[in-house]
């Protein structure tokens, strides 16, 4: 296994931006997934599939339909275009450190924007606000369990760099659904 070397027990903490991408674009990736997902579910509603809990009226259904399927699709947008990073580095202890912090921090600004931002004035509205909330909860208590994980079993599976993004996503996206 390798170990840093440290020198009179410090570690230089720069601003990684590697590592700010990836996690950045990991939350943009699980949020615009969440969103279009509730997306889909008002489109059921609207065409009358499932039973209307959330919506009055099919054209309301629909309206938020699309709105909310043009900002789920801005928010994927985002990672694709501008931050380009689909992977995780987390070799190193500083890494993972990194990759932590990032992830509650980006996590923190993005639940007090959910929180207070965000009125819930309608149904509608409290679920967007609740949806963004869960997938912060995600990044402070799943996401960094899953990136330890990821470090300690780097050194005895070989294909865990391969599939650390996709793997880290999909827990991403499945525990911001536990968290609803």
């Amino acid at each position: 296994m390798q170990y840093e070397n440290i020198k009179n027990n410090e570690i230089d903490f720069t601003f990684e931006s590697k590592n700010f991408s990836s996690i950045f674009g990991l939350y943009l990736f699980s949020l615009g997934a969440v969103f279009s997902g509730y997306s889909f579910y008002l489109l059921l509603e609207t065409t009358e599939r499932i039973e209307r809990n959330i919506i009055t009226w099919s054209g309301q259904g629909l309206f938020w339909s699309m709105i909310l399927f043009f900002i789920a699709l801005f928010i994927l947008f985002i990672p694709v275009e501008f931050l380009n990073v689909f992977k995780i580095y987390n070799a190193t202890f500083k890494d993972l450190i990194f990759n932590i912090i990032y992830s509650i921090g980006i996590s923190l600004i993005f639940l007090v924007l959910f929180q207070f931002f965000i009125k819930s004035e309608t149904l509608i509205m409290s679920d967007i606000s609740s949806i963004g909330k869960s997938v912060s909860f995600a990044g402070f208590i799943a996401i960094p369990l899953i990136l330890f994980i990821q470090h300690t079993l780097r050194g005895s599976l070989i294909f865990i760099d391969r599939i650390s993004y996709s793997l880290t996503l999909f827990i991403w996206i499945i525990s911001s659904q536990i968290f609803l």
